[in-house]
């Protein structure tokens, strides 16, 4: 085998990209450990990656937000669909947490974060990187905070008014993926309906449920924390909320023996499916939860099915919950499918950044 030149760069230093006959392509970052050996970043071989660069394309991300969302709480940067390959932020009013998840994010990070501050002008950025890409990376863990940066933080999603743990929360802190999603939740719901939240975190889909007219909502999730947030969450929005912390598959199994059946169940697991070569057992994880949330459902009640798992096709995730259905005999019908918001734009060449599934189902 041939050797490549790529090792002889420093992982994350820019270079000029040349197809097979020597054409300019663009200016990237390479990293020689990694699968990805280079990301592009632009098609102008000659061009500068400085501040005013970033800026550029900090100004086009900002300004698809502002158009979309009354207040500052979002995805501001998604990577690749947003021209910025490895860099995450999260904008939380005048706090950002930052993801620099490739070698080249990390050596660009100083004229990025001077964009990000003339743009923004933070009072405190949290900087970290996310694990499974960090690994493929082979950065190191980043865990900074840099200025203000209180230990948790107001979220405001519509009516919602949301306390997230911002130094000790899960990713970034918060779910923005889910907010356009929430928001459709009213629909399914009727005045008195009973709600289940599992993997609730810090209660986002309880907490809207009771707002749109839910009698009860019980949410569930592994984490003590999380369960501590969700009660305080619904008391802070006038929603009761029945915390419960334990196994998904657990809890559901007792609610199910007491004989709970809910008009509208919430699944929303974390990626149980992180690497192509995972896709049957957690395929099998899911079809499990399904079969769980099917039989807490009530006659005509609606589950919402997520996946974040990008290797999890849609219509392999319907196809479990249609299975659960016909297991326990009773007929499903597919109301509707969503993704990620406008905050998580989809980039037309890569469709690993459409990786958010929400199926809506009525039994």
């Amino acid at each position: 085998m041939a050797a490549t030149p790529l090792l002889g760069l420093e992982p994350g230093s820019l270079a000029r990209i040349e197809d097979a006959r020597g054409h300019p392509v663009g200016l990237a970052y390479v990293n020689p450990r990694a699968l990805i050996c280079a990301r592009l970043l632009t098609r102008d071989v000659r061009g500068h990656i400085d501040a005013d660069w970033f800026g550029r394309r900090i100004a086009r991300a900002l300004q698809l937000r502002e158009r979309h969302y009354p207040a500052p709480f979002y995805r501001l940067i998604y990577g690749e669909s947003d021209g910025l390959p490895g860099f995450v932020v999260d904008r939380f009013g005048e706090r950002l947490v930052v993801q620099l998840n490739t070698a080249g994010a990390t050596a660009l990070r100083e004229p990025f974060f001077a964009a990000l501050r003339d743009a923004l002008a933070p009072t405190g950025i949290l900087v970290r990187n996310a694990g499974s890409t960090r690994e493929l990376e082979g950065t190191p863990i980043l865990d900074e905070r840099i200025g203000d940066l209180p230990a948790e933080i107001e979220v405001h999603e519509g009516e919602m008014r949301l306390l997230a743990p911002l130094l000790e929360g899960q990713k970034t802190g918060y779910f923005f993926d889910q907010a356009e999603n929430r928001a459709r939740l009213a629909r399914y719901i009727r005045p008195g309906d009973r709600c289940i939240d599992l993997f609730s975190y810090v209660g986002s889909w309880g907490v809207a449920a009771g707002l749109a007219g839910a009698a009860s909502a019980i949410c569930v999730d592994s984490s003590e924390r999380a369960i501590a947030f969700a009660k305080r969450n619904g008391e802070r929005n006038g929603v009761a909320i029945d915390g419960r912390c334990g196994d998904a598959l657990v809890v559901l199994a007792e609610l199910a023996a007491q004989g709970m059946r809910a008009e509208v169940v919430i699944l929303d697991p974390p990626a149980l499916i992180k690497r192509k070569r995972d896709l049957e057992p957690g395929a099998a994880r899911y079809a499990a939860l399904a079969r769980a949330a099917v039989a807490v459902l009530a006659e005509g009640g609606t589950l919402i099915s997520c996946s974040c798992s990008h290797h999890l096709p849609v219509d392999r995730l319907a196809r479990i919950a249609y299975d659960a259905a016909r297991e326990a005999g009773r007929p499903m019908q597919l109301l509707g499918r969503f993704a990620h918001g406008v905050d998580h734009p989809i980039h037309p060449a890569m469709p690993e950044t459409e990786y958010l599934k929400a199926l809506v189902l009525r039994l």
